[in-house]
């Protein structure tokens, strides 16, 4: 198992590279999924003393009051035997610290990069990777020390901000709690328990450690304390002793430190039942092997978080589009792939694969019918614009049977009023077309990536319906004056007959010009117009289908492609520029979801393989 500690590891490690660490996200990242120990304490508890006793080398900053003043990750990492040991931060990617004196300062010099040479604390995290033969391989995260008053420098909101910092990193179910307290304090009082037992009340995450054993009052012990009889713990409490100060005034190691620590457990009669299970040595084995049990549990829940996120990852990239090619092309190709998309969305709408195609067919058979029924013909068939229009068309010689050339101008006067209706059913057809286009284009998600492009489509397509749309009007009101042009000749071919059955063409002009002759003619000339509406009702829906529509179908484009050819490379690029931030964040999230397949692969690998 200890394979999986290290995979978890180099995940953390690849998380953090990517800045996938505590990003707010509708889900847990991959990182607050992963397990790992968060070092919690009171200030001068010995928590630094610990880790460094653990990783057996002496790195960390020390003074007194508020030393650690922001969150250290710290990732252990077990080397082949006789490997050299060395250290490295991710903010200083490929430069190894085989000095850990240098790994100190440089912890400190971070420190204060980002919280200046104060007092003040950051929650941003510094992270560091120790590999060393003689580690075991852990996650650490040594956090700020807890305190309960301000000194001079800080604001009084001190305590409360490492608290709630505190508190962010150990209130996650997936976080170990190490508890690290003084022995020489009573635990009543210890800030590490008060604070753990808040978030963890039923103690399965947390590993209690009791420091400073060798410095309590002669006549007094922490037998109770270890025994779990003073506190009660899920696990048994940890003793360790580290080096004193004169220890590390007098530089030394941890070998020797450890060396001395075992003998004290084994030689102080107090501590010789627990010896087998004191000291740092015993700790970081503790810790390693329920760290391995911790991840082998949790191994289903991060398989499904991974897979989760990794639909999630494909089906933004998917939205935010491909990267362009290089080459010009490949970039006149992507653009002709793009408007071909869009051209079959565009079509897709009309032949009512998707919506909006329906609403043409409303204008021809609601809104074109009501146009031609609402015409008013009142002023041109009054009896007084009928017998003006017949007087001036007969001349000075009054019509014999009946007055052709004046219903030819009433039929004309009256026919020019449907030009109206037939221009307005052209526009409405043009509007709903530039209506298609703007929800195709919408729906092309290559266009949304790249903004000059899809305005250029946009007008390209607008400009081509907007010369169909003239084209479909001049077909159109060919249409009405085909009509005002000829008339149909068996409608004056009844005239005669109605004369013959009732009509006297002996009377009088003036007998010709009464009311109920020239109501005659109105209510003649009324119903042929009504025949030619019925006739262009039918007529202009296919004039405006063949003129506007299946044009659309066939050459929304054409004008477009035809000019994309002479398009120089400069601006052909041009159509292709991404929004800066969409290029950056398809970046990111491409190499997030190669690091989450990865991360599916090794632990998939290695789930199978137990």
């Amino acid at each position: 198992m200890d394979n999986l500690i290290s995979l978890v590891n180099k995940i953390q490690r690849a998380c953090t590279a990517l800045g996938d660490y505590g990003e707010a996200t509708a889900l847990p990242t991959l990182w607050d999924s992963l397990p790992a120990i968060a070092v919690v304490g009171g200030q001068s508890s010995g928590k630094s003393s610990v880790l460094e006793s653990i990783v057996g080398k002496d790195f960390l900053p020390r003074g007194s009051g508020i030393v650690t003043r922001r969150p250290l990750v710290l990732q252990l990492h077990k080397g082949e035997e006789g490997s050299r040991e060395y250290a490295e931060f991710l903010h200083l990617p490929r430069k190894r610290f085989t000095d850990f004196a240098a790994v100190r300062n440089e912890i400190q010099e971070e420190t204060d990069r980002e919280t200046g040479k104060t007092k003040m604390i950051s929650s941003v995290p510094i992270h560091l990777s120790i590999y060393s033969p003689y580690v075991v391989n852990l996650t650490l995260i040594d956090l700020p020390g807890l305190t309960k008053v301000a000194v001079e420098g800080q604001p009084d909101s001190i305590v409360h901000d490492i608290e709630n910092m505190v508190r962010s990193y150990i209130e996650k179910p997936n976080c170990i709690i190490l508890a690290i307290s003084p022995a020489n304090q009573d635990l009543a009082t210890s800030d590490a328990i008060k604070i753990s037992r808040e978030v963890d009340p039923t103690g399965e995450r947390t590993f209690g450690v009791l420091t400073k054993i060798d410095l309590m009052d002669k006549g007094t012990d922490a037998v109770e304390m270890l025994e779990g009889r003073a506190y009660r713990l899920k696990y048994p409490w940890i003793g360790v002793v580290n080096r004193s100060q004169a220890d590390i005034n007098k530089n030394v190691d941890m070998i020797a430190a450890r060396r001395k620590e075992r003998e004290y457990f084994s030689s102080t009669p107090e501590y010789k039942h627990l010896a087998h299970r004191m000291g740092s040595e015993y700790l970081a084995k503790v810790l390693s092997k329920h760290l391995e049990a911790v991840i082998k549990s949790k191994i289903p829940g991060i398989q499904s978080l991974i897979s989760k996120t990794i639909d999630e990852l494909e089906t933004e990239l998917s939205r935010l589009g491909k990267p362009i090619a290089a080459d010009d092309g490949g970039k006149l190709y992507a653009i002709m792939e793009i408007c071909r998309s869009f051209d079959q969305i565009f079509k897709e709408h009309l032949d009512g694969v998707r919506p909006g195609g329906d609403r043409i067919y409303n204008v021809f058979d609601n809104q074109l019918p009501a146009a031609l029924k609402r015409l008013q013909f009142d002023k041109q068939l009054s009896m007084e614009n009928i017998k003006k229009l017949i007087t001036e068309a007969d001349g000075y010689q009054p019509h014999l049977i009946a007055p052709e050339q004046g219903y030819r101008r009433l039929i004309e006067s009256s026919l020019i009023t449907i030009k109206g209706p037939a221009e307005a059913a052209v526009d409405a057809v043009h509007s709903l077309l530039k209506d298609l286009v703007h929800k195709a284009i919408s729906e092309t998600l290559d266009l949304k990536q790249y903004p000059g492009l899809r305005v250029e489509v946009g007008n390209a397509a607008v400009e081509s319906l907007e010369k169909m749309r003239d084209e479909s009007k001049k077909a159109t009101l060919q249409l009405v004056d085909m009509e005002c042009g000829y008339l149909t000749v068996d409608f004056f071919r009844k005239l005669p007959q109605d004369v013959d059955k009732g009509g006297n063409p002996t009377h009088s002009i003036f007998d010709r010009y009464n009311d109920s002759y020239l109501r005659r003619i109105g209510s003649n000339v009324l119903s042929y117009v009504g025949m030619v509406c019925a006739t262009l009702r039918h007529l202009i829906p296919k004039s405006i289908v063949h003129c506007q529509v299946r044009e659309a179908k066939r050459s929304l484009l054409d004008h477009f492609f035809t000019e994309l050819g002479k398009i120089e490379p400069k601006r052909l690029s041009s159509l292709l520029n991404e929004d800066p931030a969409v290029m950056e964040r398809r970046s990111a999230l491409r190499k997030r979801l190669e690091l989450y397949r990865s991360a599916q692969a090794e632990i998939d690998s290695v789930a199978w393989s137990k």
